[in-house]
């Protein structure tokens, strides 16, 4: 008999979800837009406001969010981005739906992300061309060494746009990562720490930029009695149901932090006598993850040869899902011949790299599984 499957991530509702979604139907808003919309948004600027008001843009995702926030930057064909080469292709996306040139930045060992000095080494090339904004992504919840990098961005003149949207609830030196730079996008997919079963959010701390986004989401409508369009807009806005269930996960955000932190602990207590095995790690008391996935390195040399695949197969047999980390985008087939700066980290961090199942709802019995396969197969 199969066991019950063990996700990586897999959605924890609260439990007041189904009320604002009931709402919906009771009043029939049914359609994009509504009082859910309008009220999730505040929330997340509610929660995001810290000595600056933060406004938000509820949106059918992530990747929509970039795009937008790309305009906002006046991004055009041709014009130079320069993005950090770990991340998934939701981050990538964006910038090639505007035909603009892409080049990417290595991460450094201390929270995976975009090197400083790989992008203070690329603007010493493209200096004299139109680097229209740099994208760091707090990956996986860790906040990316912004102070550094926000330095490199006010030195060129260059805006930054944070993905943030695996980091809802880290923070930076006490600052909410997506509140850094120009404009940030959030993500609420199925297995983001918190869902509205699919989304995303666009939010800074320049209204101008959100009413323009919103503008430019629902289709790029004029103001006049009949529908007329002076320029090219998108179908991006959230509607009233799915952003009903975002509401209630709003309420439960901290909660959901706190419990991705303590899995992460777990993990931290289990391998902590196994050799080969490092962690993603908040380099000092300035950065606060989230944890959003627990996330590991095995070195084969460390662990009498035991790999990353060789983990993720030995869980996959156990039905328990895990997945390698990110391969790096300048990798991808897509972007071959891409312009990359930096030593290479991204590349050794995705060889031996590996994500552990890491739900918020995850039950003292699915850990007992987990812990069972592991000591199996590292032989505690």
């Amino acid at each position: 008999m199969t066991k019950p499957k063990i996700y990586l991530s897999s959605p924890h509702m609260g439990g007041n979800e189904i009320g604002y979604v009931n709402e919906a139907f009771d009043t029939n808003w049914i359609a994009p837009l509504g009082p859910n919309v309008n009220g999730f948004e505040t929330d997340i600027s509610t929660y995001l406001s810290g000595r600056k008001e933060t406004y938000a843009a509820a949106l059918v995702s992530g990747t929509a969010a970039l795009h937008l926030a790309l305009k906002m930057m006046n991004v055009c064909a041709g014009d130079v981005v320069m993005v950090q080469s770990f991340t998934f292709c939701g981050t990538t996306n964006p910038v090639n739906y505007l035909d603009a040139e892409i080049v990417f930045i290595d991460s450094e060992l201390d929270t995976w992300n975009m090197c400083p000095l790989a992008l203070k080494n690329a603007f010493e090339v493209y200096k004299n061309k139109s680097v229209k904004a740099i994208m760091p992504v707090h990956l996986y919840g860790m906040p990316a060494k912004m102070n550094e990098i926000q330095n490199i961005a006010d030195q060129y003149g260059v805006p930054i746009i944070e993905d943030a949207a695996e980091a809802l609830g880290s923070h930076y030196r006490a600052q909410n990562c997506g509140t850094f730079g120009e404009i940030a996008a959030l993500s609420f997919n199925g297995n983001k720490i918190i869902t509205s079963s699919g989304g995303g959010a666009l939010v800074s701390k320049n209204k101008n930029y959100i009413d323009e986004a919103l503008f430019l989401a629902t289709q790029a409508r004029d103001n006049a009695l009949h529908y007329q369009h002076s320029q090219v807009g998108y179908n991006y806005r959230m509607s009233n149901v799915v952003a009903g269930i975002g509401r209630g996960q709003m309420e439960v955000l901290d909660e959901r932090v706190a419990q991705r932190r303590d899995n992460n602990q777990r993990y931290r207590e289990f391998f902590s006598d196994v050799d080969g095995i490092t962690f993603q790690t908040e380099p000092d008391s300035d950065y606060f993850s989230n944890y959003w996935l627990t996330a590991i390195l095995i070195d084969p040399q460390l662990t009498v040869g035991i790999t990353r695949d060789d983990v993720q197969l030995a869980l996959k047999a156990e039905n328990i899902e895990s997945r390698p980390l990110w391969k790096p985008m300048h990798m991808q087939p897509v972007h071959e011949g891409t312009k990359f700066f930096g030593t290479g980290v991204c590349e050794q961090l995705f060889e031996k790299g590996l994500c552990l199942p890491s739900g918020s709802n995850l039950t003292v019995k699915e850990f007992d599984r987990i812990f069972s396969a592991l000591s199996i197969i590292f032989k505690k």
